[in-house]
């Protein structure tokens, strides 16, 4: 395998959020987004901003509907201003109302029904948009910054390190680990791959704490023989991809992470978060991401390096 020329550009992260992608990627010639995904955007979106935007169409329609009675008129007990058409749009738009306000004219009771219309399909939308908010299942496992690479029953070991922050049963939870990178063909061309990283153990029947994976680097490893700067070289990305049962709302769950070459902290270990405090188990947050010098034997994973490096001789 050919081993393309280091990026000249960073490296875009597969599994990059909305805001990361609109900065380091440009799409052109595609289609844009149409109104069809307008339901799947807010689907994805926060909270905070599916409100914004309802609260928005909300005042939108109604500013257009109260311009339609100020320009047609025909409501009764208005001071003939525009602010007063809003709030009859309001009244109509929510079924309020107060009957303070009428329609007498034609032309505006018809523009009643067609506001009563639009209003029938809006709450409907708002309503299943929320609903399905509410009812999608989602995880709240907490991936560790960096992968770290260290010695494991004496041979060279891959670990990632994740947590279940909502402490409750995850069943039969599964984890998949593969490594994309640009590999050139005999033709020249430079391809994506995907190879799957084996693990030792890919699977728990009840994922509740923290889970450290493991995947041995031996001679069949896609990672043997290769430092940080040739998975940089080579555009590499690790990705996590993990599934299971959630006990409490029994609907499968999923998450994933990825990490970068960057992200990958060679002859370091994970710090202990599990401890014992006043006879109850402790698990602390705070040194998920923690690392600590460990040794790794360089040659057993194809590299020709010092069996330890430099941290770990000074740790030592």
């Amino acid at each position: 395998m050919a081993t393309p020329d280091a990026p000249k550009t960073p490296q875009i992260r597969l599994f990059a959020t909305d805001a990361q992608r609109s900065l380091q990627l440009q799409v052109v010639n595609g289609s844009r987004t149409r109104l069809a995904d307008v339901y799947y955007v807010l689907l994805r979106s926060n909270w905070r901003t599916v409100f914004a935007f309802v609260t928005l169409a909300y005042l939108a329609l109604n500013a257009l509907f109260g311009l339609g009675y100020w320009l047609l008129g025909g409501v009764q007990n208005t001071d003939g201003g525009y602010l007063d058409h809003f709030f009859f749009s309001v009244q109509t738009f929510g079924t309020i109302g107060y009957g303070a306000m009428y329609p007498l004219a034609k032309s505006t009771q018809w523009l009643v029904v067609i506001e009563s219309v639009c209003s029938l399909f809006l709450s409907a939308m708002v309503t299943g948009l929320v609903f399905a908010k509410f009812a999608r299942p989602t995880s709240r496992v907490l991936w560790s910054k960096s992968a770290v690479i260290c010695d494991r029953e004496g041979l060279p070991t891959l670990m990632f390190r994740m947590a279940n922050e909502r402490l409750n049963h995850v069943v039969e939870a599964t984890l998949h680990a593969a490594i994309v990178r640009a590999e050139k063909t005999l033709e020249g061309e430079t391809i994506r791959r995907v190879i799957d990283l084996q693990l030792v153990r890919n699977n728990s029947p009840t994922f509740i704490l923290t889970w450290t994976a493991m995947h041995t680097i031996d001679t069949n490893s896609p990672l043997y023989g290769l430092t940080a700067e040739d998975l940089a070289k080579q555009q590499a990305e690790i990705v996590l991809t993990l599934m299971g049962l959630d006990d409490t709302i029994m609907q499968t769950i999923h998450a994933r992470t990825s990490f970068l070459p960057h992200e990958i902290s060679f002859a370091t270990k994970y710090a202990d978060v599990i401890g014992q405090v006043n006879g109850k188990r402790q698990l602390d947050y705070a040194r998920l991401h923690e690392v600590v010098p460990a040794k790794l034997t360089w040659s057993l994973m194809g590299v020709d390096r010092p069996i330890e490096n430099e941290v770990v001789k000074k740790a030592s």
